[in-house]
């Protein structure tokens, strides 16, 4: 199976509700319409996966200072073609990112979907995001993709990150129960 029929499974499967069910919509729209949507060269926009890297024993996130963007974000990106699924992409990214060994997503599938504008020539990213789970004693190490890494503590996020962030930590603490 492709990265892509994966993604279009993936989406078939994830049962939002409100506008987030909008959203899926619109991002098996636009996988029906492209078949490059898995691709950073996928000019009319494309996929990525992320993963928020969470604690849940010490009730705090791992965000990351974007190198490009100076925005505290959860880990994440572009698929690359040797990623077999989405949540292998997520997995992927969030352990690059945080430096992290033995990282596990968490069970149930994306937490939410984020559609958000980028510079042409892509335009935008359609993000499917997961939550990661740290492992006792976890040490995260800056990659070059990253200015900084910090913990916050769930009330913290939204002091220093946007929505989107939020949204996310919202979503997975739901997740958690």
């Amino acid at each position: 199976m492709s990265l892509h029929d994966d993604a279009v499974l993936v989406l078939k499967s994830y049962a939002p509700d409100g506008a987030q069910d909008e959203l899926r919509g619109t991002y098996l729209d636009h996988l029906a319409a492209h078949e490059d949507a898995m691709w950073k060269a996928c000019g009319a926009g494309h996929l990525t996966a992320s993963a928020l890297v969470v604690d849940p024993e010490r009730g705090r996130v791992l965000l990351t200072l974007h190198r490009k963007l100076g925005l505290w974000l959860q880990m994440g990106g572009h698929c690359e073609p040797g990623d077999t699924t989405l949540a292998a992409a997520a997995l992927r990214e969030a352990t690059e990112e945080s430096g992290i060994a033995g990282l596990t997503l968490l069970p149930g599938g994306p937490v939410r979907l984020d559609r958000h504008p980028i510079p042409a020539p892509c335009h935008w990213h359609l993000d499917v995001q997961y939550a990661a789970l740290a492992p006792a004693g976890a040490v995260e190490a800056i990659s070059d993709e990253s200015l900084d890494l910090r913990w916050y503590a769930y009330d913290e996020v939204a002091d220093v990150a946007d929505a989107s962030v939020v949204r996310l930590v919202e979503g997975t603490r739901e997740r958690l129960g």
